[in-house]
C-alpha cells in the first residue's frame, strides 16, 4: 500500500548512450578520418540545467547537431524525450540558441519575435501574447520598435533567447551563449538563464567558460577529445576529490645529516606517491602529493620519522571544479 508520499526521479529529457561520430576524411588533401565523438554517454533531467563543458575542439558542438538532428551520428543513440533526437516529434520541443544568431537588420525586436513566431506556426493571437511574455522576461519591452541594428551583442543574445522560447518549448538548448560578449552581456544573459531556471525549464547549453558553467548550471558533462570524462552533479564533481587517489599538502624538515638523506626520503616517498616535493627554507621540504589510500600517507609519515624527521604539515585538499577540469583535461590531450 502507498504511503502517498513517494517521490519519483525527474524524467529523462536528453539521454545519450554511446554516440560516435566520425568525419569522413578524402578530398584534394587525403585528410584521414576524423573521430568528432568517440562513444558519449550522459543524462539530463527534466528542471536541470545541464552544462557541456570542454575546450574548443571537444565535440561539445557535434553532439548539440546530432541532438537537434542537423547531422546524423555514426554509432551509439540518442534521444529527447525519448524520441529519437532529430525527429520532427522531438525538435518540436526544443528551443535552439545557436552561437551566433543573425537577425536581419531591418527588423525590430517585436517584428523579429514575429517573424520566429510564423515560422514555429503560431497565430498572430499567440505571437502577440507571447512577444509581451517574453521581451518582458529578457529586459527588451522598452526597446521593443527599435532597429536591431542599434542593439548590441548581448542585447542580440537577449533576443535570441527569446526567439528561442516562441513555442514555449520543454527543452531550451543554448551553445556558447556568452561567447563573445563584455562582462555586462554576460550578466544579462546569465540573469536571464537564472530565471529560466528559476522556471523549472530545462536547459542544455554547451560552453568552454568555466565560470559560466559554474555558476548557472545545477549539472555538468566535462568533455574533451570527444569524449565525457566526469559527469554528474556540479557540486559532488566540484568537492568528490581526486579519482586517482588522496591528494595532500606535504611540509616536513629533517636534521642536517650525510649520506644523501634528503635524496633517500624523497624517493622513498616517490615511490608511495606521486607529486613533486621542493626545498622551501632551510631544511624544509614540501609540495602536494596524491597517493591510494591512507596506509599509503601512513608508510610517508613512517619514512620522515625513521629519518628524525618532523612532520611539519599533513593537509588533504579537496579539488575544486577548476582543478579538477584542467587535470582531466590535461590528461586526455596527453594520451
Amino acid at each position: 500500500m502507498s504511503s502517498g508520499l513517494e517521490t519519483r526521479d525527474p524524467p529523462t529529457v536528453v539521454h545519450v548512450d554511446h554516440l560516435k561520430k566520425t568525419y569522413r576524411g578524402g578530398g584534394f588533401f587525403r585528410r584521414g578520418n576524423v573521430h568528432a565523438l568517440g562513444g558519449v554517454s550522459l543524462q539530463a533531467d527534466a528542471g536541470q540545467v545541464f552544462g557541456l563543458l570542454g575546450p574548443n575542439g571537444a565535440g561539445k558542438t557535434t553532439l548539440i547537431k546530432i541532438l537537434l538532428g542537423v547531422i546524423r551520428s555514426t554509432g551509439g543513440r540518442a534521444s529527447l524525450f525519448g524520441l529519437p533526437a532529430g525527429s520532427a516529434a522531438a525538435r518540436q520541443r526544443v528551443g535552439y540558441l545557436p552561437e551566433s544568431l543573425r537577425v536581419d537588420r531591418h527588423h525590430t525586436a517585436r517584428s523579429a519575435l514575429r517573424y520566429y513566431g510564423r515560422l514555429s506556426r503560431l497565430d498572430s493571437a499567440t505571437i502577440r501574447r507571447r512577444s509581451d511574455e517574453l521581451l518582458k522576461i529578457v529586459g527588451l519591452e522598452r526597446r521593443d520598435r527599435e532597429s536591431v541594428k542599434r542593439f548590441s551583442k548581448g542585447m542580440l543574445q537577449r533576443l535570441g533567447l527569446a526567439q528561442a522560447l516562441m513555442h514555449d518549448p520543454d527543452l531550451l538548448v543554448l551553445d556558447e551563449p556568452t561567447d563573445g560578449l563584455d562582462p555586462v552581456g554576460r550578466s544579462e544573459v546569465r540573469r536571464v538563464i537564472e530565471r529560466l531556471r528559476d522556471e523549472g525549464k530545462t536547459i542544455f547549453l554547451n560552453s568552454h567558460i568555466l565560470h559560466e558553467v559554474e555558476l548557472v548550471c545545477s549539472h555538468l558533462a566535462i568533455m574533451a577529445k570527444g569524449q565525457v570524462l566526469a559527469t554528474g552533479p556540479i557540486a559532488e564533481l566540484a568537492g568528490s576529490g581526486n579519482e586517482s587517489g588522496m591528494m595532500f599538502d606535504l611540509v616536513y624538515s629533517l636534521p642536517e645529516t650525510e649520506g644523501g638523506n634528503h635524496h633517500e626520503t624523497i624517493e622513498q616517498i616517490s615511490r608511495i606517491a606521486t607529486g613533486d616535493l621542493a626545498p622551501h627554507h632551510g631544511n624544509l621540504w614540501q609540495g602536494r602529493m596524491t597517493c591510494d589510500n591512507q596506509t599509503s600517507i601512513d608508510r610517508i609519515v613512517d619514512a620522515i620519522r625513521e629519518r628524525n624527521g618532523s612532520l611539519l604539515r599533513l593537509q588533504p585538499v579537496r579539488e575544486t571544479l577548476e582543478d579538477k577540469f584542467m587535470r582531466l583535461v590535461h590528461a586526455a590531450e596527453g594520451s
